[in-house]
This record gives structure tokens, C-alpha cells and sequence, in this order.
């Protein structure tokens, strides 16, 4: 994520919370966690201002979060998340979450940025975990309205990428909405498992 891209999320905070607040993939957040092992570890990867590392944690599972953005940071340590400053780079863990939620924060990379995210995600991921994926639809790359950078995906791209990686796509929603900006964009949230040592991508 970029040096500006973060600049805005610090200055944004509180709009950024208070639009997100009502949390609106807590269905995704629902059917991710009955996934995971009872007390399982999760990387919230972009925690953002923490309402769902809060979610995952009241539900019982032991939560990494983690943000590029220090007042991010700061607004989830206020929800009683053990947050912590870190971008997509810094994952270098291997076999440690049972889950990883990408809540709309690996679209802030750019495509070459992304594979190699993706790739540092499964070798975080114990063998079978699982990655949810929250991702918008579109075409190219640049800055929003706000001057946040953004890379848009086709369905189809985002599948062939996650198989190149090692997940297997199992469930997805699509929808649409208004974000930060006030921009309406088409989304999706995708629920993949990374396929274990000797599966098959088919």
C-alpha cells in the first residue's frame, strides 16, 4: 500500500469508521469463522479500525491484526484489539493462522504486489486454511476520488490467481455499495482454502 494511500486512511480515521461500523460483511465474517477450528489463530490482514478482529475475538479465535495505518491501528487498540502497524510485506510467518481474512485491503496493491501477497498468505495459512477475500470489480488501475490507489479485478482474473497461488475458490457473494469516497463500485467477497500439500487445483 502506498505512502498516500495510507496518508488518507490516518487523516480518515473516523469517517472511515463510522461508515464501516454497521460491518457489512458480517455474513462473510459468519461463514469464514465456521471454517476454522474452535480458538483457532487469524491474521486480520488490514484490520482497519478493528470491528471485526473484535467480531472474531468475542467469537472465541486468538487474532493477529494488523494495518498500515497508524491512526488505524490506534482506533482498533481503543476497540480492545492487541493491533499492530504492519504492511502486506511484513507477513513472513509460515504455517502459523488457521484463517486469513482480506477484508478490502489487498486492493490497495498493486498487481505484481498482489501475487506476491497472495504467495506469503499460504505460507502463512496452515495446511487446508482459509482466505476470505474482499476485492472490488473492475478494470485497471490509479487513485479514487480521495487519492487512494486501487487495482480492479474481474472475477475471472481474481479466480485464475488465487488457483495460480494454491487456493481453491468455495463460496462467493457478490454486491455493491458506496464506499469512503461516496463512489458506487461493484464488489465481491470470495471464500477460498488453500489446497493442501498433494491436492488438486481442479
Amino acid at each position: 500500500m502506498s505512502d498516500e494511500t495510507l496518508a488518507i486512511y490516518d487523516r480518515e480515521v473516523q469517517a472511515y469508521a463510522d461508515r464501516t461500523a454497521r460491518m457489512p460483511e458480517w455474513p462473510d465474517l459468519l461463514a469464514f469463522a465456521e471454517r476454522l477450528p474452535p480458538g483457532g489463530q487469524v491474521l486480520d490482514l488490514g484490520c482497519g479500525p478493528g470491528f471485526y478482529a473484535k467480531g472474531l475475538i468475542e467469537m472465541g479465535f486468538s487474532v493477529d491484526a494488523v494495518d498500515g495505518s497508524a491512526a488505524m491501528v490506534a482506533h482498533a487498540r481503543a476497540q480492545g484489539v492487541e493491533a499492530r502497524q504492519a504492511r502486506f510485506s511484513e507477513i513472513t510467518g509460515e504455517a502459523v493462522y488457521d484463517g486469513v481474512w482480506a477484508n478490502f485491503s489487498l486492493l490497495h496493491a498493486t498487481r505484481r504486489a498482489f501475487t506476491d501477497h497472495l504467495g506469503r498468505i499460504l505460507r502463512a495459512l496452515t495446511p487446508g486454511g482459509w482466505l476470505h477475500l474482499g476485492m472490488k470489480l473492475g478494470e485497471g488501475e490509479g487513485p479514487d476520488s480521495l487519492g487512494r490507489f486501487y487495482t480492479y479485478y474481474s472475477e475471472a482474473e481474481l479466480e485464475a490467481r488465487l488457483a495460480e497461488a494454491g487456493f481453491r475458490v468455495t463460496a462467493r457473494r457478490h454486491s455493491q455499495g458506496k464506499g469512503l469516497s461516496g463512489d458506487a463500485s461493484a464488489f465481491i467477497c470470495l471464500l477460498s482454502q488453500a489446497i493442501p500439500e498433494g491436492g488438486t487445483k481442479g
